[in-house]
């Protein structure tokens, strides 16, 4: 990582190649608001996408320029672009020439993080994002004014003047970040508290991600760690200043009493108790589904291993609001069908999803837009049978072609072939390459009850193809 201290990252401007990325739009947010100047570029400005966001970018005071590399003037700018973008894309080209220096979004933030007096990194292969959202908000609650770097626009954290606020910029000394272990820059933080949230298969084998994950844990000073997860448990047990949390797990340090979990359609409650004393705590979230109580029990953990009471953490949770595409519901039409935008794009995130919905009457249409051919490749099965075994006969899941942005990935194996998975697994599923066109055929089929699931990454897009699937469906009635 280059040698780069925080005291010197005002100095210079800045360049972020695809600055309105769930990545880069926080950082830059962040590195502007310590008072640098920063500019960006993006694909998906040039191609007309999500204007509103970029709009918003340009009143902010970013720099917006068209990716050709006109953006690019300096010697003295930094360029930040993705470790696995292309040599070719004229951005790179032009600060190759102009001698600039790079930085990939991790070792910027990891610069950031690691000069922050207490970080709280956020690890796990599902639910990283939430569980941030969780504990920055514990931290604001309790006063201690955190930075917060989230790939998921926080609900708590919109107003007027920030409508995407995936990123807080604070005083506190507190950083909170989600780190990735698909790219393996996780190995970059020193964290004070790292929160070990679970550890299955997604972008790399199980025998990297043990090696990752064990030593993100043994680089910490203090671990939250799922006590429920036996990957995380085999993991962090050997840490020092490990605090564990568990819903069933009986030895774990902040869990559940056993029989108090209540779901609700738009929620959940428990009783969460504190081993360490045996005292408890009413716990009411206004997210529904088990995994975001696991995910709360995540947040009160490292709140705890960074200072915070249990009874403030539980109370501040009580208030949290929830995550952009973290099962968001758009609305109910005036038939009764209700439409839901979702993160889920990999088979425990989608397991999780899947569980929540089937945990209510309804029949369930899961949308599903793959984040990318090479993902669907190393993960095609598991996904397949989370889909055929979570969903039942009543259900049924449509998939379109993977979402590409451009470049030379190997496109001959896609959405076509886990289709066929899943109905080899006993699921019912089709294959409509367009996303459009899987749009009128689930405003087609849609009848009064269902849930309809939008599912995928890396495409902010997918929000309004939700919301358009919510319009057909009233346009059909009014019809």
């Amino acid at each position: 990582m280059p040698d780069t201290s925080p005291a010197d990252l005002t100095a210079h401007p800045w360049f972020f190649c695809g600055i309105g990325g769930s990545g880069m739009l926080p950082l830059a947010t962040i590195l502007k608001g310590l008072g640098a100047d920063v500019a960006g570029s993006d694909r998906s400005r040039d191609q007309g996408r999500s204007p509103e966001k970029f709009a918003w970018l340009e009143a902010q005071g970013f720099g917006l320029f068209p990716q050709d590399g006109s953006g690019i003037t300096s010697p003295e700018q930094t360029l930040v672009a993705s470790a696995a973008i292309e040599d070719t894309v004229p951005e790179v080209v032009r600060a190759r020439e102009l001698g600039c220096p790079r930085m990939t979004r991790a070792e910027l933030l990891a610069t950031l993080f690691n000069a922050s007096p207490c970080g709280i990194a956020v690890g796990g292969t599902s639910g990283k994002s939430t569980v941030t959202g969780m504990l920055g908000w514990v931290m604001h609650q309790f006063g201690r004014d955190p930075t917060i770097m989230n790939g998921a626009v926080m609900k708590n954290f919109v107003a007027a003047d920030a409508p995407f606020a995936s990123a807080k910029v604070g005083a506190g000394g507190v950083f909170v970040s989600e780190v990735d272990e698909s790219d393996g820059s996780i190995a970059l933080y020193r964290p004070q508290v790292a929160v070990l949230l679970n550890v299955s298969l997604d972008h790399k084998s199980m025998e990297e991600l043990r090696a990752l994950f064990s030593g993100f844990v043994l680089t910490s000073q203090r671990v939250a760690a799922n006590w429920d997860d036996e990957e995380a448990r085999l993991i962090a047990e050997h840490a020092s200043g490990v605090i564990s949390f568990g819903i069933t797990d009986a030895e774990a340090t902040i869990g559940i009493q056993p029989d108090t979990i209540e779901h609700t359609p738009a929620g959940i409650r428990a009783i969460l108790v504190d081993r360490r004393n045996g005292s408890t705590h009413p716990l009411h979230l206004r997210m529904p589904g088990r995994h975001n109580l696991a995910n709360a029990l995540a947040a009160i953990a490292g709140a705890v291993a960074a200072g915070v009471p249990v009874s403030d953490a539980v109370s501040a949770l009580a208030t949290f609001t929830g995550l952009a595409r973290r099962f968001d519901v758009i609305g109910t039409s005036a038939s009764g069908v209700t439409v839901i935008d979702d993160f889920g794009h990999n088979p425990e995130k989608c397991r999780a999803t899947l569980r929540t919905l089937k945990a209510h009457p309804g029949r369930v249409i899961a949308f599903f837009q793959p984040h990318g051919y090479g993902p669907l490749r190393q993960m095609g099965h598991e996904l397949a049978r989370t889909f055929a075994h979570e969903l039942g006969s009543e259900d049924l899941t449509i998939l379109c072609d993977p979402v590409y942005f451009g470049g030379t990935v190997d496109r001959s194996e896609g959405s076509e072939r886990i289709v066929r998975l899943i109905e080899e697994a006993g699921g019912s599923a089709e294959y409509i390459p367009s996303r459009e066109d899987c749009g009128r055929r689930i405003v087609e089929i849609a009848r009064p009850g269902d849930r309809i699931v939008v599912m995928g990454a890396r495409d902010d897009t997918l929000t309004e193809f939700a919301r358009s699937i919510l319009a057909g469906l009233d346009a059909q009635r009014n019809g």
